[in-house]
């Protein structure tokens, strides 16, 4: 089978395009064939070996895919031959990636397709979409009515996260590009503070005058003596960017009105959670309330110009999406 992969750790011209045995599933697997995956950051990480995960070479990169079953296990019930599904955790923990013409799925992480979603828009909306929902309800305790603040709003994360917590009831403030204004209203933010403002901090105070329920930072600035002053009492901040950063922590203001800072990465979940949050965005899909802002389809051929484009800050509320068919 083709497939994109790399034998060792390094730039996006580590990555090659070529031919590996097809994988066999195991009593608790699904063969699945692939027909469109795609590129995150945190691959991008796992490629150049930023991200510590056990890793067997060649390694098939990639995490999220959307296909057909091709072969189940009976220790897979659920699954059979021919059902449309979608995954978005592969590539991690020791399991080989999404970006080939066959993959391996773990059954407890495989999730049915809903009718009528387009294979693009799933692939490219399920690995944003879903560390949304998991920084928001699993890591941010989120409820009704209260007040959320999304810092990158008008990337992929952001997006997602400005649009479920809309739809939970919240009251949201995005912050964001003035040129991604329009783009953060449509997803349900009230209001949208320009983050290259100089008083970006005191607009959002002013905004926000009972204080800050939820900051929800996926711009990874993380200016966390800033924000932690913004927080309500039990406020709570989750930064899901942000790798290289060192901030201050301003422990004064954290224990004496009971708020908190959250750290969360997806590669974290687990498979239960990553259930949850999969029925969630498949329930959004199938309603329409997401789709990616924008998608450029491209060949598996072209999986390192696409790392090498993510790395160059191009998937900005851009998603990069991989066939792996006859286009391929």
């Amino acid at each position: 089978m083709r497939a994109a992969f790399i034998e060792n750790f390094g730039p996006p011209d580590a990555i090659r395009c070529g031919e590996l045995p097809q994988p066999r599933p195991g009593p608790t697997d699904v063969l699945v064939d692939v027909e469109v995956t795609t590129v995150n950051h945190v691959d991008t990480f796992v490629r150049s070996g930023a991200w510590r995960t056990p890793v067997e070479f060649p390694f098939v990169i990639g995490r999220d895919l959307v296909g057909t079953v091709a072969e189940a296990g009976p220790g897979a019930p659920g699954f059979s031959v021919g059902d449309r599904v979608w995954c978005n955790s592969l590539g991690y923990g020791g399991r080989q990636g999404a970006a080939a013409e066959r993959v391996v799925v773990p059954r407890d992480r495989l999730y049915h397709l809903p009718a009528g979603v387009s294979p693009e828009d799933a692939v490219a909306v399920a690995h944003p979409a879903a560390t949304a929902y998991l920084g928001l309800f699993t890591h941010g305790r989120l409820r009704a009515g209260e007040t959320v603040v999304v810092a990158g709003a008008g990337g992929n994360v952001g997006g997602a996260l400005v649009a479920m917590a809309a739809q939970a009831g919240a009251k949201v403030v995005a912050v964001a590009g003035s040129y991604d204004a329009d783009h953060c209203r449509s997803l349900g933010a009230s209001e949208v503070v320009d983050y290259r403002a100089p008083d970006v901090v005191e607009r959002i105070a002013a905004l926000c005058p009972d204080g800050v329920d939820l900051y929800a930072d996926a711009a990874g600035r993380n200016n966390v003596a800033e924000v932690v002053d913004l927080l309500a009492r039990r406020g709570r901040l989750v930064l899901l960017a942000g790798m290289h950063t060192r901030a201050v922590l301003p422990v004064g203001a954290l224990y004496t009105r009971d708020r908190s800072v959250i750290g969360f990465a997806i590669s974290q979940a687990d498979a239960g959670e990553l259930a949850e949050a999969a029925g969630h965005v498949g329930r959004m899909l199938a309603e329409k309330r997401l789709a990616p802002r924008r998608v450029e389809v491209l060949p598996l051929a072209a999986a390192a110009e696409a790392h090498r484009r993510v790395e160059a800050g191009e998937g900005a509320g851009r998603r990069f999406v991989l066939h792996t068919g006859p286009r391929a």
